[in-house]
């Protein structure tokens, strides 16, 4: 497969993939553009290229997000933070669960992380295996106890946030 048929077959799947993973569109945007950079670079099978595109852009993506925490961390030590006024429409309360949804997930290890983004993105189990380093037949396990873990850390989210002040 050549790059132009695989950013046709696949970019779309790989920005959502990479916007969920980093919460930031421009970001995604980045990643996914230096996966494919990365995939000219390569010569990948064609029953490959999209495991491999997937777990590149994870990789990315992930070191991404780690420059960005640390970034903010510097800042939040540099400056005021500065509270968002709370819109009262639909929008606003989509974006709080946007946001409570991508906390969440960043609080799952990066396997679980992983594994749920995958299977969201509708990967077969092979492909989450090899890309998560296990055998295929403990996938649906792992996704189980990852999504257990992931609607426990958005429950308790929700807890905290609606707790009276």
């Amino acid at each position: 497969m050549d790059v132009p048929d695989a950013f046709r077959e696949h970019y779309s799947a790989l920005i959502r993939y990479a916007v969920r993973f980093t919460g930031d569109p421009d970001t995604a945007e980045d990643v996914v553009q230096e996966a494919y950079v990365r995939l000219l670079e390569q010569e990948i099978p064609d029953d490959e290229v999209r495991p491999w595109l997937f777990v590149v852009t994870a990789n990315l993506a992930r070191d991404g997000v780690r420059r960005r925490r640390r970034r903010e961390r510097l800042l939040e030590t540099q400056s005021p933070v500065v509270a968002r006024p709370e819109h009262p429409d639909r929008t606003a309360e989509r974006s709080e669960r946007v946001l409570a949804v991508r906390r969440a997930l960043a609080e799952l290890s990066e396997r679980d992380r992983t594994l749920l983004l995958m299977r969201e993105e509708g990967f077969r189990y092979r492909e989450i295996a090899e890309a998560v380093g296990v055998k295929p037949t403990s996938v649906g396990a792992l996704v189980a106890r990852a999504l257990r873990r992931f609607t426990a850390a958005y429950a308790a989210r929700s807890e905290a946030h609606d707790a009276p002040d």
